[in-house]
């Protein structure tokens, strides 16, 4: 009797054993997931923003100007840089949460949506990388 008790020992004390080892894989293995998981969502806002750019590349013509101030959800006045003040309305994929007073943005020239929000002005005299 006490050769097949210790054989029984034996035999849980591996399988644990293997439990241990296979619940240590998983966790690496989920960590790698995770690992990519991030590389895929970061690449995919890159793969978006460089989209966005090429399309504000090969659109017509746009129009440059500075929003004044957001009458309300869905209209916001913008000062064109040729003089004139507008009453736009925004493209749905720009973030509608930065579009502040002074923020420059892009309209098209023809419906005068703002399609995106472009950084502060820099000037190259007072900045220098």
């Amino acid at each position: 009797m006490s050769g097949g008790g210790e054989e029984e020992v034996t035999r849980r004390r591996t399988a644990v054993a293997e439990y241990q080892k296979k619940l240590l894989q998983h966790k690496e293995l989920e960590s790698r997931v995770r690992s990519v998981r991030e590389n895929l969502r970061a690449a995919k806002k890159e793969f978006n923003k460089t989209e966005d750019d090429l399309k504000s590349l090969q659109s017509v013509g746009q129009i440059i100007g500075e929003v004044l101030r957001p009458l309300d959800n869905e209209r916001l006045i913008v000062k064109a840089s040729s003089g004139p003040r507008y009453v736009v309305g925004c493209r749905n994929k720009v973030d509608k949460e930065k579009l502040t007073s002074g923020t420059r943005v892009v309209l098209d020239m023809t419906t005068l949506t703002i399609m995106r929000a472009l950084p502060r002005e820099v000037s190259c005299l007072t900045y220098r990388d």
